[in-house]
């Protein structure tokens, strides 16, 4: 399967690769990468909306 997506490694310890699982089942992501990606994102924007209200 082609995609414009860039692969890259992330490591983490035990307790935020549980969080990471239990947000993916949570919110039925079909991939722990699906899950992450969301929670990157979700991450920016919190940084930003941050950072234009101050």
């Amino acid at each position: 399967m082609e995609t414009d997506k860039i692969r890259y490694t992330v490591i983490v310890d035990k307790e935020l690769l549980d969080k990471v699982e239990d947000f993916r089942f949570e919110n039925r992501y079909t991939s722990r990468s699906a899950a992450t990606e969301a929670l990157i994102r979700i991450g920016v924007e919190t940084v930003e909306k941050q950072k234009a209200n101050k």
